[in-house]
């Protein structure tokens, strides 16, 4: 259950961080509403998440799933485009994380 429970934080987080750019400095009260509610509910969910899993592992998680969901988004939603170093930049965050969830036994 607790991976759950990071799984909806991050989902939370990224639907926040996602309307943040909508939000336009807090200037559109409906995508602002979004980012409010996104951040309070990824807080709430990781909260929960800290009862079990180690807070550097899930903040790991969170990071490396966030940054490639939040990327994905800019890419399809605000035609952003990312170059080579930033793409490896990222896939080494994931790869860190892989590598904490296969070899650590911090992670379980």
């Amino acid at each position: 259950m607790h991976w759950l429970h990071l799984a909806i934080a991050i989902v939370a987080e990224v639907i926040a961080t996602s309307a943040l750019k909508a939000a336009a400095g807090f200037t559109r009260p409906l995508p602002s509403l979004v980012v409010v509610a996104g951040y309070g509910l990824a807080f709430y969910f990781l909260s929960l998440t800290l009862r079990v899993i180690p807070m550097g592992v899930a903040y790991a998680v969170w990071s490396a799933v966030g940054i490639a969901l939040v990327s994905l988004i800019g890419w399809l939603v605000y035609d952003q485009r990312l170059d080579a170093p930033a793409l490896l930049g990222m896939g080494l965050i994931v790869a860190g994380v892989a590598v904490i969830q296969l070899f650590s036994r911090t992670a379980h």
